[in-house]
Order: structure tokens, then C-alpha cells, then sequence
């Protein structure tokens, strides 16, 4: 199957998908993935497929590495079992840097995921928008503001702007990409997804998200800065994270319990906002199971406001 025809494929797979409630996936692979004889991630769209889920997240964060003919396998696999694929780009990336080699440097980064993403047939790459370091946050906000823009035309110059780039919300606080950081980069261009990672959020408010009050203007900002259709399909990570004064620490597993922030207020608000967003479990080596458990506590909620 050539490029076109798998892109195509995922296209209206993605298409007929995003048409339905929520869809869950995960970032990776999990132990047990290993543990049951797996090696390699062109296997991970039959095992998720087998559990019930929807989307694999394909992590480059360590560098885009994946050969061309890896990733058209792995699409065809995806195509085959109907998962939807989504990338994770470098985590070396930072928009927002003082230093003009770094910034020109992540838009490479960002056109090597899209690439990557173009061969898989996958539709949404997750980046990271860097650090404040010692500007203020409006001067951080600024310069990622203009990477970015730069990012999405040459994007554009390599035909690769149907992609969309997601912008993902950070877990310390010196980084850049709160909710509100991340809608204002989005408001550039209307591909632009937010990536909202709930963890992230609560570890660099350090634990802000308490009550459902708290998730909830979360999800009033995206809509209110980007509208309706982008807040409805808006892209997102969930695990627990434990934090120290600076932020996120390490992420932990849907057991344990001690570290938040929890799931069902999410689960409840996409439930009765009527949401149909790509969520992908980030959980430290659980991450199947715990994906699976989410959709659960997800799936109660849409039979309690169908009862």
C-alpha cells in the first residue's frame, strides 16, 4: 500500500472515529505488552485492539528514529485492527528558547515527527513549547508563539499541514504550557490542537485540581479561546503524578491512589459536555490496563445520563 492510500485510509478512519464519544489509547508500551512475549511496537495495534482500546501514541521523545518502513508497517497494522495513531514528538523541543539555533532547531524536530506521522498515516503530533528560564512568562509566550508560526509554514512548504501539531500543557512550573499558554498558542492557527494533560495541570498547581470546579475551567478556557469543535475534539494524557514544590516529579500508576489528580471528574464532564476526545493513559508501565479501567469509569458515566 503506497503513502497516499494508507493516509487516505487512516484519514476516514479517523474521520468515522472522531464522530463517536471519547476514545482511549496509550502512550508506549506497557510491561505487560513484554511480559507477554512482544517486542516490537508494530505489534502494539493487535494488542490494544485485543483490550478494547483506540489509539497508540508512538513516542519519539527521545529523537525520531523510526525508519520509513517501520512506521508503513506499523500503519498498515493500525489500518488493519482500526487503531488511530498519534506521535509523540522530541521532548527536546522548546519554542519558546532564547537561543535562535535551539528554536531552529525544534522546528526540525516538529517537521521530522510530521514526517514520521505522514508515513504511519497518523493525524496528531503532541510538543512540548520549552521553558521561561529567566523571562517573564509573557516573553516566553511570545517567542514560542513565533517558532510555532514558523513550525506550520514549513510545514506547509513540505505539504505536510494537515497534520495537526498539539501543544501540550507541562508539568513544572517554570515551564511554559498552562491551560490558558497552551489555548493562546493554539489561537494561531485553527489545526492547532491543545493537548490537555490533566497530571501535568495538577502537579505544576501542585494539586489544584480538587474538585469538579476545578476540571471544569479547564475545559471553559478551551472552549471559551478556541470554540466549540476544537474543545470537543481536543487531544489529552492522563496518569497520576507526584509533584514537589517545582512541579511534576514521576508519574505512578491508576493504583496509586495517594498521587491525583483523579479521573472521574473528567470522565464526567466529557460524559455530559457531550466531548469526543483522543485520551491517552501515560501511566508508569500500566498503561494499558489503566487506559482500559478509564474507559471504563468513562463508559458509566454515558450509561448514567442514558439511563
Amino acid at each position: 500500500m503506497d503513502n497516499e492510500q494508507l493516509t487516505i485510509n487512516n484519514d476516514c478512519e479517523i474521520l468515522q472515529k472522531m464522530q463517536n464519544p471519547a476514545l482511549f489509547g496509550v502512550a508506549g508500551n506497557c510491561d505487560d505488552f513484554y511480559a507477554a512475549g512482544n517486542k516490537a511496537s508494530v505489534k502494539m495495534p493487535q494488542y490494544l485492539k485485543d483490550n478494547g482500546l483506540s489509539v497508540y501514541e508512538y513516542q519519539c521523545g527521545k529523537g525520531v528514529k523510526i525508519s520509513e518502513k517501520t512506521a508503513r508497517e506499523l500503519g498498515q497494522a493500525a489500518i488493519e485492527c482500526g487503531i488511530m495513531l498519534t506521535v509523540h514528538a522530541p521532548y527536546y523541543i522548546s519554542l519558546s528558547s532564547e537561543s535562535e539555533e535551539t528554536r531552529t532547531k525544534s522546528i526540525k524536530y516538529i517537521t521530522d515527527t510530521l514526517e514520521a506521522a505522514r508515513w504511519m498515516g497518523a493525524k496528531r503530533i503532541v510538543i512540548h513549547s520549552g521553558s521561561c528560564a529567566k523571562m517573564t512568562r509573557a516573553e516566553a509566550l511570545s517567542l514560542a508563539q513565533d517558532t510555532l508560526t514558523r513550525a506550520i509554514a514549513e510545514a506547509e512548504n513540505l505539504g505536510l499541514a494537515d497534520i495537526h501539531i498539539c501543544p501540550e500543557t507541562m508539568g513544572k512550573i517554570n515551564q511554559l504550557g498552562t491551560v490558558e499558554e497552551v489555548v493562546e498558542l493554539c489561537k494561531l492557527d485553527e489545526r492547532l490542537i491543545p493537548t490537555i494533560d490533566f497530571g501535568h495541570v495538577n502537579a505544576r498547581t501542585l494539586g489544584g485540581l480538587r474538585n469538579k470546579e476545578d476540571f471544569e475551567y479547564i475545559f471553559d478556557v478551551m472552549e471559551n479561546g478556541l470554540g466549540r469543535e476544537r474543545a470537543a475534539n481536543f487531544h489529552s494524557h492522563y496518569s497520576r503524578i507526584e509533584f514537589t514544590d517545582g512541579g511534576e516529579k514521576k508519574h505512578h500508576t491508576f493504583a496509586d491512589t495517594e498521587y491525583g489528580p483523579e479521573f472521574a471528574p473528567i470522565a464526567q464532564i466529557i460524559a455530559k459536555r457531550g466531548l469526543s476526545p483522543v485520551i491517552i493513559c501515560e501511566s508508569r508501565g500500566t498503561q494499558t490496563r489503566d487506559a482500559v479501567e478509564m474507559q471504563r469509569i468513562y463508559e458509566e458515566e454515558l450509561k448514567k445520563l442514558n439511563a
